[in-house]
């Protein structure tokens, strides 16, 4: 699994906006849904599979339904909440007792800093449990979740141990920053944080073992990774065996997934053990195509790209925005300025709300470069497999129904939250994408 911590994603995220926009072959991996559903019936199931390249049966359609809404609410009220917490931690004076509290701990600065964050991000990941354990327990009702609570409280504990080790000497070193450059210190934000964007791409794959079990696919599948071999050929990439990974993702749930992490000699390919052995041959192909798609076409390094020249300006915007504050709420707040540690939450408090904001914009770059990958794996697999259109429909449709996709969701929904096309949109492009069909060429291969 990555690492699901809010208190990253509220924290430390923004500063790697682009980097952890994950690049997945499976449908929207979000949380999970609700326990009643509306009633679908026989015919109109019937109706929709007639004309849409990805259908359910009836109660799985229902289910997928009530799924849906719950994983947006959840989606949307998560992303509040955490703005929320970080409000109320500047509203009730919380930031800044503390603040006050460790001045009386410790004469150096550092070992204030230390215990301010440490406790703040332990704060927002207590603030966040209520809403995790919720998700997990509705993804367990619906059958998505086999990991136990035990299990699932170890990942936790590991999560806020890992946002610890790492967020508070990030926390630190930004508050540093500013108050060596009160006047541009979001140019120095800037500086150190697109550094440490590629650090944590690069670094992604040697966290993940933290929470699951991974091995060579050539030790645990050779069949398979030979037959992989195939697509490494037609696409000339250079992925070696070592390289390509076994996820052990059955003790924890039932869902179909692949991906691809990492940065240079870090970036590996990651099959599920669900996907592996649930899936044929054919499908496998395709998800691999697909992550290979992500290699030929560098789109980590594209969004590293474009996350670096977004930040520049996101940075200056919010801290506009927040000295706005700070000057208009600093009394009530105990904030003298932005450099203090409580003022510092004032300036997490406006990248949060920025990422809140913008994250339709991210999801928007992160499904076009999705559908590209679509694109690429479907031609990589021409000639490979008998019939590559219905090779990729069939791969969609058992990703979408492995997570209880939605085959209708909302269009705003999916704008705002989505960072994958609907698994409709692409069951529906590559039912009819066949750029070979009158001699023609495709987008990546000639033949």
């Amino acid at each position: 699994m990555q690492i699901p911590r809010r208190c990253l994603l509220c924290l430390i995220v923004p500063l790697f906006f682009c980097v952890l926009i994950t690049v997945r072959a499976g449908g929207q991996v979000s949380a999970p849904g609700p326990a009643h559903a509306p009633v679908t019936t026989q015919s109109q199931a019937t109706l929709s599979s007639a004309r849409q390249a990805y259908a359910l049966p009836p109660e799985k359609l229902a289910k997928a339904i009530a799924l849906s809404r719950i994983r947006d609410i959840l989606a949307i009220v998560g992303s509040l909440w955490g703005l929320a917490v970080l409000w109320l931690l500047l509203a009730t004076r919380a930031a800044a007792r503390v603040e006050a509290w460790t001045a009386s701990v410790s004469r150096r600065r550092s070992v204030q800093g230390l215990i301010f964050f440490a406790l703040f991000l332990m704060a927002t990941e207590l603030a966040d449990l209520p809403l995790a354990w919720f998700a997990e327990h509705v993804s367990h009702r619906f059958g998505i979740s086999v990991q136990s609570w035990p299990s699932w409280l170890g990942d936790l504990s590991k999560g806020l141990g890992l946002s610890l080790a790492i967020g508070v000497p990030v926390l630190l070193l930004f508050n540093w920053v500013v108050r060596q450059w009160p006047r541009r210190y979001w140019l120095g934000a800037w500086i150190v944080a697109v550094p440490l964007m590629a650090m944590g791409t690069f670094a992604s794959p040697l966290l993940e073992p933290i929470f699951d079990t991974f091995e060579p696919l050539a030790r645990s599948d050779p069949a398979l990774a030979v037959q992989l071999e195939k697509v490494v050929a037609r696409t000339g990439t250079e992925i070696p065996p070592e390289r390509m990974y076994l996820m052990k993702a059955s003790p924890k749930t039932n869902g179909l997934n692949a991906y691809v992490s990492g940065l240079g000699a870090s970036k590996r390919v990651v099959v599920w053990d669900t996907t592996a052995d649930r899936l044929p041959n054919d499908e496998i192909l395709f998800i691999f195509a697909h992550e290979s798609g992500h290699y030929v076409l560098h789109h980590i390094a594209k969004m590293l790209g474009v996350g670096a020249v977004f930040l520049f300006f996101l940075f200056w915007a919010c801290a506009r925005f927040a000295e706005w504050m700070a000057g208009r709420f600093g009394a009530r707040w105990g904030v003298d300025g932005l450099a203090g540690r409580a003022g510092f939450v004032v300036l997490l408090f406006s990248v949060s709300v920025a990422g809140f904001v913008l994250e339709p914009a991210g999801n928007m770059l992160s499904r076009s470069i999705e559908h590209e990958a679509d694109v690429y794996g479907q031609e990589a697999i021409h000639g490979i497999v008998p019939d590559p259109q219905e090779t990729a429909v069939a791969a969609f449709n058992a990703l979408g129904e492995a997570w209880l996709e939605d085959p209708n969701p909302n269009p705003v929904i999916e704008f705002w939250l989505y960072s994958h096309p609907s698994t409709q949109r692409r069951a529906n492009f590559a039912k009819h994408y066949d750029p070979w069909a009158h001699g023609g060429r495709g987008e990546f291969f000639a033949k």
